[in-house]
């Protein structure tokens, strides 16, 4: 959890708060794409995108 108190107050410090959203996203998709590697749904995960 540090890691994330410390980009936080990273990208507050720099005024780059916008880019969080951006990050959280990236991070939600990436772990869907790991979660569903060997599921029986990644065919259709992957048609996504």
């Amino acid at each position: 959890m540090s890691f994330v108190a410390e980009l936080w107050s990273f990208l507050r410090a720099r005024r780059k708060v916008w880019l969080m959203p951006v990050i959280i996203v990236m991070v939600v998709l990436g772990g869907l794409l790991i979660l569903a590697q060997g599921s029986v749904v990644a065919p259709f995960i992957y048609t996504l995108f």
